[in-house]
């Protein structure tokens, strides 16, 4: 756990840093360290004025190191030009690299994370290479200004770091269900080191990962989540001594009558959780079923090119999305240079200056809310098309986004209503002339919780992380009505989150925790049916190495059952496919004496041989003595609980010690489909 905290801690700093690095280098370059990003190359100049803080020599944009000109028209088209031509390079290089090198490291990670820990086994998911080509290529999208964002495709990181150590460990990689609490924890972790929030991440991983999470997992999941805050702190990437780039402070105490523009704000948040779901599962499945899923890169560049073409001309789509976020939940104080802040000030004003009253919104507000309807509607479309490409693509932030933008807008409107009509019966109570009522950045930071739980359906780790994120303690309540509206209301129009509607799409074998109700028996779901071949199975001392190397080449099961004889049908247990082939190549190469006409054994004694028989090959050792068996009436209900609570794959049935048949996960899956009226056999699995 420590090893695992200590790594992925590190690897999202380095991240961040280089993010930051990156996407100021689409605008500009720092001309005495060009490994500066913009903010740390006018810290160390002397010639920055407080009200040009963004400006100091020592920072060109590319057009004035290159023409000396810095407001001409030519200068705009140039930097325009550089800014989309960066862009493209980032996510072709991305996107080339996540082809080549690791074809899975793309997407969130999310879906097959979950499907994985349910006790799934995708092979290489999350293997070494994984990792290295996500971390890297997770920098080069999140700096190309794709809407995404890098905090799904970290619990994926944090996961493949898991994964890495436990191979270190046998206790570990040879125990799938060890591997699976190692994994819940890391999950932890990830979110952990992506929002800055330990405490969210724990309740992450319990809430929306993990299948099965023992007190055990808890408090390893706690301890990974602390070491990687810790480590995070330690290399602090943001230079503001917080974990996350959006930290704020909020004194203002909020109203009851506030509760309802909030409640409205959740409302808006499960709606375009179920316009997203829907919007992106289709498109998804367009590029499934036709022919745009065979040019990954060529989609990928177009859409970064519509994106970083569009996202120029306005300033709050153009800068990244955390920075965006950040300026959305700011809270307008004294020295705040934000074309937000620009509100008409009362030359009679003798406030001090943290606690400053409502005032008019100046010409800045109107032309930012303008700039920020556009910048709403683009971020609504183009997030749809980017999330399920090719590269690797998180969920939180383009959520996010989109949700504190529309509360943004929502509470300058309530903040102008409060000042123009305080004599309204619902601001009358509470909101005098000369007081500081509302804060439109608290509107922003529930509208972001509820466009979160909108598309993922998270509650209670939604709202500590909201918290944690944004160290705003007194408006658990806001958030906590935002995030249980949104979840009702996307409820109402179906009840996947967006990853369990992944799940879907792309076939994985995965339960859901949804109650089976059916009175079915183990009998009606077991394989094979009356007309059907008979259970492909193994004798205990009867079976030659050429009947075994037949059935695996014909067949492709995961796994045999063991019998006494054909005749008798009595189990003795269960051999792997995998163990199996490894078994006989290993005994053939290092063994003398093995040929195809050898009898392989399971038995502790070798059979009674005739002595012209060639040798016989004892493969006890890969047998499982104890597989999982349940007789022919067991109750479904059990059988799918079993299923869920244990994470098999497969699970024999048996009478009276004869085996009859054998459920598999898909067995499970394609009943329970036939049960809510589907047809069985539309499930696809890959």
């Amino acid at each position: 756990m420590l090893l695992i905290g200590l790594l992925s801690g590190t690897l999202a700093g380095v991240i961040d840093l280089a993010v930051d690095w990156m996407t100021d280098l689409k605008e500009g370059v720092c001309l005495f360290a060009f490994w500066y990003s913009h903010e740390q190359c006018c810290w160390t100049s002397n010639e920055t004025t407080f009200a040009d803080r963004d400006k100091c020599p020592q920072w060109q944009k590319w057009a004035e190191l290159m023409t000396g000109h810095t407001e001409s028209a030519g200068a705009y088209v140039l930097n325009y030009f550089l800014y989309v031509l960066w862009a493209l390079f980032f996510s072709f290089l991305a996107v080339s690299l996540v082809r080549v090198f690791a074809p899975y490291a793309c997407g969130s990670g999310i879906p097959e994370i979950k499907t994985i820990l349910s006790g799934f086994i995708i092979r290489g998911y999350l293997g070494k290479w994984t990792l290295l080509v996500k971390t890297v290529t997770l920098v080069l999208v999140v700096s190309s200004g794709l809407s995404l964002g890098k905090e799904g495709p970290l619990v994926h990181v944090a996961c493949c770091c898991g994964n890495l150590f436990c191979s270190l460990f046998s206790k570990y990689s040879k125990n799938e269900g060890k591997r699976r609490e190692v994994l819940s924890a890391a999950a932890a972790a990830g979110v952990s080191v992506a929002f800055g929030a330990p405490i969210g991440g724990v309740l992450f991983s319990l809430e929306e990962v993990s299948y099965y999470f023992p007190l055990k997992t808890l408090w390893r999941s706690f301890f990974a989540a602390l070491v990687a805050a810790f480590t995070l702190r330690s290399i602090n990437p943001f230079g503001n001594n917080r974990l996350v780039l959006f930290y704020v402070e909020y004194h203002t105490p909020w109203y009851m009558a506030e509760l309802v523009p909030f409640i409205l704000l959740g409302v808006f948040g499960g709606l375009w959780g179920t316009l997203f779901i829907r919007g992106n599962i289709a498109w998804c499945r367009r590029r499934k079923m036709t022919r745009l899923g065979r040019y990954p890169v060529l989609e990928v560049i177009a859409v970064t090119g519509i994106t970083a073409i569009l996202a120029f001309p306005n300033p709050y789509t153009r800068r990244s999305t955390s920075q965006l976020i950040s300026e959305l939940f700011n809270d307008c104080g004294a020295l705040e240079s934000s074309q937000l802040c620009d509100y008409i000030n009362n030359p009679n004003m003798s406030r001090p200056e943290d606690d400053i009253p409502d005032r008019p919104a100046g010409p800045g507000v109107y032309s930012a809310l303008w700039q920020l309807a556009l910048a709403l509607i683009f971020k609504m479309v183009i997030t749809i098309f980017t999330f399920g490409m090719k590269i690797p693509s998180g969920l939180f932030i383009p959520s996010m986004a989109v949700g504190a933008i529309a509360g943004r807008i929502m509470g300058i409107a309530v903040e102008q209503m409060a000042y123009h009509h305080h004599d309204w019966i619902i601001f009358k109570n509470w909101c005098r002339p000369g007081a500081d009522c509302v804060t439109p950045g608290l509107y922003a930071m529930v509208g972001a919780a509820a466009c979160l739980g909108g598309v993922t359906r998270m509650t209670v780790s939604l709202v500590v992380i909201m918290f944690e994120l944004t160290g705003g303690l007194e408006y658990i309540v806001p958030l906590m009505a935002a995030a249980v509206t949104s979840k009702w209301v996307a409820d109402a129009f179906g009840k996947e989150s967006i990853y369990e509607a992944h799940i879907r799409l792309n076939g994985y074998p995965y339960l859901d925790q949804d109650e089976f109700t059916h009175r079915t028996l183990a009998t009606d779901v077991m394989r094979p049916r009356r007309n059907e071949p008979p259970l492909a199975v193994l004798t205990q001392d009867s079976t030659t190495v050429e009947d075994v190397e037949t059935l695996i080449k014909e067949t492709d099961y995961n796994g045999f059952p063991v019998v006494v004889s054909r005749e008798s049908e009595r189990l003795i247990g269960f051999v792997q496919r995998r163990d199996l082939t490894l078994a006989i190549r290993n005994a053939r190469q290092k063994q003398d004496g093995v040929v195809s006409s050898s009898v392989v054994y399971f038995t502790e004694e070798p059979p009674c041989l005739a002595a012209s028989h060639p040798q016989p090959l004892k493969l006890r050792r890969i047998l499982n003595l104890s597989p999982f068996t349940v007789t022919d009436h067991t109750p479904m209900e059990t059988v799918v609980d079993i299923f869920r609570k244990l994470g098999l794959r497969q699970c024999l049935v048996t009478r009276s010690g004869r085996l009859l048949g054998i459920i598999t996960k898909k067995d499970v899956l394609r009943h329970m489909a036939q049960m809510t009226n589907q047809d069985p056999e539309s499930i696809m699995f890959n």
